[in-house]
């Protein structure tokens, strides 16, 4: 077990603050850890016809494009109902609206080093509209794939966002579901 003798927070801006702790390990030694506080997401498996939608834009801190299913957090750090927000998420970046939003589970993101986890959705019934992207999404785009080009483009590196994998990981185990 790990104790927190003292925080102190060494960052922040509207999306996430860092903070860094001094701790104490169960041996009684101590130390540092970083911890990156970030606003849960939901993330959307938009479904139809034996494949997915998915979205490809640039992301900054790897320094290049990825297709991801659709995925975001509430602005300023606000909190919501995730499937409210898997709703908005959606449309904003696909212009889809789901007939049907079936609840798949809840995963962290990266657990080692941040607070941030992310509700799944599976969007069926999907009725086509107008996407309505943020201005750091101006560059996205979107197209469809079939579950055998999903499967190609992982193995190819055009898909490497861990919660699209882990998302399409808990939609196979309830697929699998009698």
């Amino acid at each position: 077990m790990i104790r927190r003798l003292s925080t102190r927070v060494v960052y922040e801006n509207r999306w996430m603050r860092v903070r860094e702790d001094r701790i104490e390990r169960g041996d009684g030694s101590q130390g540092i850890y970083g911890v990156v506080e970030k606003s849960d997401f939901a993330l959307v498996i938009p479904a139809e016809n034996d494949g997915f939608h998915l979205v490809e834009e640039y992301r900054y801190p790897v320094g290049r494009r990825t297709w991801n299913f659709p995925q975001g957090t509430y602005p300023d750090g606000r909190l919501g109902d995730p499937e409210d927000l898997a709703r908005r998420e959606l449309a904003e970046e696909t212009g889809f609206r789901a007939g049907t939003l079936t609840p798949l589970g809840f995963l962290h993101a990266s657990h080692g080093t941040s607070t941030q986890g992310f509700h799944v959705f599976l969007a069926t019934d999907l009725r086509p509209g107008e996407a309505a992207r943020e201005v750091e999404e101006q560059d996205m785009c979107q197209r469809f794939v079939t579950r055998a080009e999903f499967k190609r483009l992982i193995r190819e590196g055009h898909i490497t966002d861990d919660s699209t994998l882990a998302a399409y990981t808990l939609l196979t185990l309830h697929e699998e579901t009698p």
